[in-house]
């Protein structure tokens, strides 16, 4: 935890000198102190302590200064932290301004100088005003701040990447916090400028782009090697597990998303049936431990990416990346999995990111609070984020076109959903529209059987229906099936493609596409088995064919 801060001004350097050093000899351990010469620079430096999410316990002040007076200096810097602790320096010629200070600037308390000794004319002071800022202190959150509007497409963009890369932050409300008002005005801030995004260091990004805070955070969008053994696209449980075994195995191995580890099982709120975790684990938690572990076996991590094209060159896979860099490598895994089919009904395009959401989006759970929610999809993923929504909202409907759940949703999920209180199942029904100027506020439920439609209230649409493969950028020299997924194995051959037609003397392996040399692993494969341990599974065996096609090439 950062420590709070005691800032003194004073413009006799001998002064500020004897101020500065007795503080530190009492306070250092507790409270970080800061001296400076000029009021100005103090206010420079208040400004940066704010965006930074530093607290200023103590303001301690000379009175007659060339370029402010102590009094106003304390006003100006009121505006900033008014919870902090006043205290002006002064001669006996200025004890009538200290007395009116104490009116105008709620000052705590005056100090005459000289303070010799300090043990009995400074410390006991200073004692005082701190044990009285300690009784009303909460510690501030230490990290970073999204200073946003909650329902914005912009916002929730922000929001779901720093979540899905493991970034720890806080969201401030511009509309009804004080202090994301504050951070808007001492920074100058319009609303073309939301969300804004203020770091540890005290920078701010102004409505930027994922890769401008990704290169912020740290991360890399820029491959570091010439050449890489296997190059893999997608990180979700394939290609993380991929990624794992590659780099384990000595692979000079590059791991390459477009957003964040963990693909769309990294949204799950909850998966209860993975092997070797009985009480379950989050998607996250689950990408986290898996990138943790693939980082620590060597592999490069780039997002977020995203691939545009795949070319090969001789025996090399030349991938053009969206930033327009290329990469080499020998061997290639496709690992990008599927995305929720969107919804094109009245008023979905218009509101995603502002009460439509594709996929868990745990990050707008807080938002649903005490409000109604509609989950539309009837899969395990639906299930469990209408079991993970249910402990904000206060009424989450599953919307259903079928008459039940039996037939697309484990057993173990429908107990769960069948004894909470607050989760409804609508069957035989479908969201026609969503209304809502700036944000979702209503949607118009159509029920298929009584052919009827009914108008209600709604601070949220998660939607999990269909799963559309990340294929199209492919390009036609991949085999796919009729719904776009990667065609890999013995398929390969019994395809009457002519444009994607396998020339090779020996068939592909398991896992291979009709690209040598470039395999298939997870959802985004034909006839996967669409679940996490699977891909895994997948994801694993294919670093074991990499091997073999790098023995024979």
């Amino acid at each position: 935890m950062k420590k709070p801060i005691i800032i003194a001004v004073d413009d006799d350097p001998q002064v500020l000198a004897a101020i500065r050093g007795d503080l530190r000899s009492r306070y250092r351990n507790d409270y970080r102190i800061m001296a400076t010469t000029s009021a100005h620079e103090a206010l420079e430096a208040i400004q940066e302590l704010k965006n930074k999410g530093g607290e200023v316990a103590l303001l301690l002040s000379d009175q007659r200064m060339p370029d402010m007076l102590g009094v106003d200096f304390l006003e100006k810097a009121l505006s900033s932290y008014p919870q902090a602790k006043r205290v002006l320096l002064t001669a006996y010629s200025d004890t009538d301004a200290a007395i009116k200070a104490i009116n105008e600037v709620q000052l705590d308390y005056y100090l005459l100088k000289p303070w010799n000794p300090p043990e009995e004319k400074l410390y006991p002071v200073i004692d005082d005003v701190l044990q009285d800022w300690l009784a009303h202190y909460s510690p501030p959150f230490s990290g970073l701040r999204v200073v946003g509007y909650p329902f914005s497409r912009n916002t929730h963009i922000i929001k779901d990447f720093l979540s899905g890369n493991m970034f720890p932050y806080q969201f401030l409300n511009i509309e009804n916090e004080d202090v994301a008002k504050e951070l808007v005005s001492t920074n100058k801030l319009e609303s073309k400028d939301l969300p804004s995004v203020f770091f540890e260091d005290g920078s701010v990004l102004k409505n930027p782009d994922l890769t401008e805070i990704a290169q912020k955070l740290g991360l890399h969008v820029n491959a570091q090697e010439a050449l890489y053994d296997v190059i893999i696209i997608g990180a979700g449980p394939a290609g993380l597990a991929a990624a794992v075994y590659g780099g384990s195995e000595g692979l000079k191995t590059l791991l390459i998303d477009r957003k964040a580890p963990g693909g769309q099982a990294g949204t799950s709120s909850r998966i209860e049936n993975y092997l070797g975790f009985p009480k379950g684990l989050s998607g996250s938690d689950l990408a986290r431990r898996a990138i943790t572990q693939a980082t620590r076996f060597g592999i490069e991590f780039l997002s977020p990416l995203e691939v545009s094209k795949i070319e090969v060159q001789d025996s090399y896979k030349i991938v053009t990346l969206s930033n327009g860099d290329q990469v080499k490598g020998k061997a290639v895994v496709i690992a990008t999995g599927v995305a929720y089919r969107k919804l094109s009904n009245k008023g979905m395009d218009a509101l995603t990111g502002a009460g439509v959401y594709y996929g868990a989006a745990t990050t707008e759970a807080h938002t649903c609070k005490d409000g109604n929610v509609f989950v539309v999809g009837g899969g395990n993923s639906a299930g469990q984020g209408a079991m993970y929504l249910s402990k904000y909202a206060k009424k989450v409907s599953i919307v259903i076109r079928r008459d039940s759940l039996e037939s697309t949703m484990s057993s173990y999920l429908i107990d769960q959903i069948n004894n909470t209180d607050n989760i409804e199942l609508v069957a035989n029904s479908e969201i026609i529209e969503a209304i809502g100027e700036s944000r979702l506020e209503q949607v118009v439920l159509r029920n298929n059987t009584l052919k009827s439609e009914e108008l209600l209230d709604a601070r949220a649409i998660f939607i999990f229906i269909g799963a559309r493969p990340y294929t199209d950028w492919t390009g036609s020299d991949f085999l796919k099936d009729q719904k776009g997924f990667l065609v890999t194995g013995r398929d390969v051959l019994d395809s009457t493609s002519t444009e994607a037609q396998w020339k090779q003397n020996k068939p592909p392996y398991l896992l291979e596409t009709s690209v040598p040399g470039i395999f298939a692993a997870g959802d985004v494969r034909s006839g996967a088995m669409n679940r996490v341990a699977s891909a895994v599974g997948e994801g694993s065996m294919s670093i074991s064919m990499v091997h073999k096609y790098l023995n024979e090439n």
